[in-house]
């Protein structure tokens, strides 16, 4: 068959994604885990024989992988029909992110010729290592984290490899339900295949590959077409997590978006260096690394939702990812918990694109969503381990709507797990699980509200383990006027005698009758509160989504004994507000606000500088040095390093090992 015209390039690109569909649902539905079959965190994807993304579910799974770059595993084997290979060391070939995401892929024959892959992951609850659930910032080696596979053969000739399985279920805490996983996978292959040899039939062998290739190109017009209206130019922005290891420093990871003609340079220079705790992301310096873009796809497809949602996309983009840095780990970096600040980067990316058009783009979304996983047991003494969340916050407002509440924005769009399925297969009691109140950044358009979530647990010796704790202390910041998001809570025993703040602790043995209470962060809010109209925050009282002094403090608005607006105090007070306004609202919290004038850019800079310049093992250790010699002291001038220097000086007279850096 000859190369298919563009009509049948939009018809080739309905038929992958409907196979893709067909795959996830199959796998979502023949899942043991409540994690892949309730939350979702799973991804499928039909792939071109050169192991690139051309198609993955829109409506279901982890959005995190419409770019996925199979190349360089899938090179490794030859192929038969039949057979399956997996991989989920996160250093072999990087396209697995952390040990408990199991990628398998499968050739695909039509009349005994390799046509093209169909690949899926999952995330297994639990893959063994050093904690239940397998994942802890308090991790420091990869070695740490669990069963580790490299690229290897699941499957030969449709023959299961008994050996590879044992070896996993000897590896995990709950083999059983890591089998059941396993096995929806294969089923999920299984129904890829036959869907796309089903559109080989339609298209024919040469139309479909060349159909493929043509589907990558388009995608790729696409990107260029809305990268060339950007203006040219360098945009910076950076953004924060609260800490690098429990009871730490903050993490920054920054940007800087270079716009030349139709193509796009993501530079992550001045990000942090690797840290010795498990936030690191392994991206192997693949400059289209998946975790590296996926801000960037959110972004264009912000900009344009009719994008084709394939690594295309990503062709006119280039990312720059220092090696030794949190962007770009070295082995054996733990990495468990890169999705942290894979979230982290992406906000960074759409801060970036927020400085070209930001009446396009949103607020920060809330971030720092939490995945709590609880392990207990049920009264006969079987232990369980489940996750039972995620809880976090909202979306950020946009130019011209409220952010989505409860959402969870960019934490791959994973679903809640109905209270039902909770506590049907947990012992716990939900005690609460909802939205709370003042938790959106205020705005004309409302940041989304954070969820919160209570539970009592009743067996002895239960832990509970809540990754990606985060936005305890910087929240989610807010454009255009709008003000930055609540900062999340976790609080254990919150109603007790002796309430127990747990900050960023992601590991919490409980007794029984202990109960864990978890507030996620809001989304930033989008536009001067001020200009909201008073009905709509009269329907954000009634729903619940702000309070009344909320209401007076933030909008301005001013309600009578009946609860009616007092339209003339409403405009007093939104008056007295605006005059009371010191400086240009930047819609970024307090303690951001703080911490940025002792850490200037231009002391990052410096800092970045001398990090750059000095052996990778050396770089933690230098960082948490520096920030502990400057304390909170604050430059005089802005532009002014010297702090900087001299406390890198003072560490290599104490230190003669420490080699020479760039000053």
């Amino acid at each position: 068959m000859s190369r298919p015209s563009s009509p049948k390039i939009q018809v080739l690109a309905n038929f992958c994604a409907a196979a893709a569909e067909s795959m996830g649902y199959t796998l979502m539905r023949a899942a043991h885990s409540t994690f892949v079959k309730e939350t979702e965190d799973f991804s499928c994807q039909v792939l071109s024989a050169e192991g690139l993304t051309v198609a993955s579910p829109t409506t279901l799974g982890a959005t995190w992988y419409t770019g996925l770059d199979y190349s360089r595993v899938i090179g490794r084997f030859d192929y038969r029909d039949g057979d399956i290979c997996v991989v989920s060391d996160p250093y072999s070939g990087y396209v697995a992110t952390h040990a408990p995401d199991l990628h398998m892929w499968r050739p695909v024959f039509h009349g005994g010729e390799l046509v093209c892959f169909v690949g899926n992951h999952i995330h297994n609850t639990d893959v063994g290592g050093a904690v239940p659930a397998s994942l802890s910032r308090t991790l420091t080696e990869v070695h740490q984290e669990g069963l580790r596979i490299p690229p290897m053969r699941l499957m030969r000739d449709g023959r299961l490899n008994e050996d590879l399985l044992a070896l996993i279920e000897t590896n995990v805490r709950l083999p059983e339900q890591n089998h059941g996983d396993l096995l929806a996978q294969i089923a999920c292959t299984e129904v890829g295949v036959r869907k796309v040899q089903d559109i080989v039939s339609r298209f024919g062998v040469e139309g479909f590959r060349a159909g493929l290739g043509d589907l990558l190109d388009y995608a790729e017009r696409q990107a260029r077409a809305i990268i060339a209206e950007l203006p040219d130019g360098e945009y910076f922005f950076a953004d924060y997590a609260d800490e690098d290891q429990t009871g730490g420093y903050p993490v920054r990871i920054c940007v800087t978006l270079r716009v030349k003609g139709d193509e796009l340079e993501v530079d992550y220079t001045g990000s942090d260096p690797q840290l010795v705790s498990s936030l690191n992301m392994p991206t192997g310096g693949n400059p289209r690394h998946s975790l590296a873009m996926v801000g960037v796809v959110y972004a264009l497809y912000c900009l344009d939702p009719t994008v084709m949602l394939n690594f295309g996309l990503v062709r006119p983009v280039h990312a720059v990812l220092p090696e030794g840095s949190v962007v770009n780990a070295v082995k054996p970096a733990a990495v468990g918990m890169r999705s942290l600040l894979s979230n982290l980067a992406q906000t960074a990316v759409i801060g970036a694109f927020a400085q070209i058009v930001p009446e396009r783009m949103p607020a920060s979304p809330g971030n720092g969503l939490t995945i709590l996983n609880v392990r207990t047991s049920t009264r006969d003494g079987r232990m369980i381990m489940a996750s039972i969340g995620p809880v976090g916050g909202g979306a950020g407002g946009g130019p011209a709507a409220d952010g989505t509440e409860g959402c969870g924005a960019n934490m791959s769009f994973l679903k809640n797990t109905p209270v039902e399925i909770n506590e049907a297969e947990v012992p716990v009691d939900i005690l609460r699980y909802g939205l709370v109140p003042d938790t959106g950044g205020a705005g004309r358009w409302r940041g989304g509200s954070a969820l919160e979530m209570e539970f009592r647990l009743s067996a002895p010796q239960s832990m509970v383990t809540a990754r990606n704790r985060d936005r305890s202390r910087f929240g989610a910041w807010g454009l255009a006027g709008g003000k930055a998001g609540a900062w999340s809570t976790f609080t254990r025993n919150p109603d007790g005698p002796g309430p127990e703040e747990l900050g960023s602790i992601d590991i919490v043995p409980c007794e029984p009758g202990d109960v864990i209470r978890l507030r996620g962060p809001g989304g930033g809010g989008y536009g001067d509160p001020l200009t909201r109209p008073v009905p709509e925050v009269i329907s954000d009282l009634r729903r619940g989504f702000v309070t009344r002094p909320h209401a007076y403090e933030h909008y301005g608005v001013v309600l009578d004994g009946a609860g009616e607006p007092d339209i003339a105090a409403t405009e007093a007070r939104r008056a007295e507000i605006a005059a009371g306004r010191t400086g240009e609202e930047t819609g970024r919290c307090t303690s951001r606000l703080a911490y940025e004038t002792v850490w200037t850019r231009g002391r990052y800079d410096a800092l970045t500088r001398i990090l750059a310049s000095i052996p990778v093992n050396w770089r933690y250790f230098v960082k948490h040095a520096i920030f502990r010699e400057i304390g909170e002291s604050r430059p005089q001038d802005p532009g002014d390093v010297s702090a900087v220097v001299a406390a890198f000086e003072g560490l290599r007279a104490r230190f003669p090992e420490l080699p020479e850096a760039a000053l």
